[in-house]
């Protein structure tokens, strides 16, 4: 026989675990089964673990929260300065384009005003550039580095042809104000907005100030030549002893230095041109009072002034006048504005008229065949005071012509050679 409490499988076999509990006369016993006990063990072990955590958990939690809010506040901080970074950047970026807005309305305001400016001297230049063209016209200077004459003939074009700009082109094609500004911090091929319209800014500065050194340099060329043509007229009557009255003198000056103000060179230049036209006026009314034209043009001189044989008698003789060959009926015309103050039969003259021209000078025309003016009557140079003939003590149709100087008569030929000179200044 096997022995009592051994299993006939698995060999001797274990018996439960009995707990018995005494109370006096009560006894109480439990039977604990394996998996009963492998449980509670189990909960026990799950229980002391829990409670080793929860005490971890409790000792560690002030730390990890610590931690935790202080890598938040890290992250705050870091979100806030970097908030107050693009602010500050934001209140640059706004700040310097209400100063480029500023600049621009100070540039476009400048623009504007030099633009007007220009405008209005345009307009005063009209009238003394017209006057300049009259009284300078196409006569060259007697220098050889003035301007050739075509370069006065387009003074007036080109002042009035030369281009305008306007400060609308800036933004054209796009309505906004200061739309050139708005894209300055978003460069494009490494160029900005503000950087082009820099660039346009002195662009149609530099073409402005072109335009008004233009304007300066040819008045300052106007008024030049203007004197020296005054200075030509005066010098070729001077030279050939005919008077003439003129301020043109201007080397004997002086005085201290005194800058002149940028704003006033303008209208310095306007009255240097204007005094040069004037003194030039005042010569050409000068030289316009003497007998310097020619009475025949054309024609032949057939007998000087000066001694000669007498046509007639044959014996040397004085002649106060140049004989012109010119055939009976051709038109003569007067030297000079004058007034006539003889118009008739003068002897050996035949049909004479004689004009005064003031300041002493008067000329005669004799042999005439017509008279077609009368005394008293007011000539302008050019005028036709009658026609050529034969008339008098004359051996032929020819044209005397005299010119007297406080009643003495004078070569004609030093004011026909002076009026010669002149001519293209008048």
């Amino acid at each position: 026989m096997k022995p009592t409490g051994q299993s006939a499988v698995f060999g001797r076999r274990k018996e439960p675990h009995t707990v018995i509990i005494a109370r006096g006369n009560e006894i109480r016993h439990f039977t604990i089964r394996p998996w009963l006990a492998a449980f509670i063990g189990s909960a026990l072990a799950a229980i002391a673990i829990g409670y080793l955590l929860a005490t971890s958990y409790l000792v560690l939690r002030d730390d990890l929260i610590g931690a935790t809010t202080a890598r938040q506040a890290r992250m705050q901080q870091a979100y806030e300065d970097r908030i107050s970074a693009l602010r500050a950047q934001v209140d640059r970026i706004t700040s310097r384009q209400l100063l480029d807005q500023q600049l621009m309305e100070t540039k476009v305001s400048e623009l504007l005003a030099r633009q007007t400016q220009l405008s209005e001297r345009h307009g005063r230049l009209g009238p003394i550039l017209e006057r300049a063209e009259s009284e300078v016209g196409d006569a060259p200077a007697t220098n050889a580095a003035t301007p050739k004459p075509d370069e006065h003939a387009d003074i007036t074009g080109s002042l009035s042809q030369a281009p305008t700009y306007s400060v609308a082109s800036l933004s054209a094609g796009d309505t906004r104000p200061f739309s050139l500004w708005s894209t300055r911090s978003d460069p494009l091929d490494g160029e900005t907005a503000a950087d082009r319209a820099d660039k346009l800014f002195v662009s149609i500065n530099a073409s402005l100030k072109a335009i008004e050194n233009q304007q300066l340099s040819r008045i300052a060329t106007l008024a030049d030549n203007a004197y020296k043509n005054a200075d030509a007229i005066a010098q070729a009557l001077e030279a050939a002893g005919l008077p003439v009255d003129s301020e043109l003198n201007k080397s004997d000056v002086g005085g201290p230095l005194v800058p002149l103000d940028p704003s006033m060179v303008f209208d310095s230049k306007v009255k240097e041109l204007d005094e040069a036209l004037d003194a030039l006026d005042g010569v050409k009314k000068e030289a316009r009072k003497l007998p310097l034209a020619n009475p025949a043009p054309g024609r032949t001189v057939t007998s000087p002034f000066g001694v000669r044989t007498d046509p007639i008698l044959g014996s040397a003789a004085l002649h106060t006048g140049m004989d012109f060959r010119a055939p009976i009926g051709m038109p003569a015309k007067v030297t000079a504005a004058g007034i006539v103050i003889r118009a008739g039969w003068a002897g050996g003259y035949g049909r004479m008229v004689e004009v005064d021209h003031g300041n002493g000078f008067a000329t005669r025309y004799g042999h005439l065949s017509e008279i077609d003016v009368s005394v008293g009557q007011k000539l302008a140079a050019g005028d036709v005071i009658g026609k050529t003939g034969n008339s008098g003590r004359s051996t032929g149709p020819h044209l005397h012509y005299e010119v007297r100087h406080d009643g003495q008569a004078v070569d004609p030929l030093r004011f026909l050679t002076v009026g010669k000179k002149v001519a293209q200044y008048l």
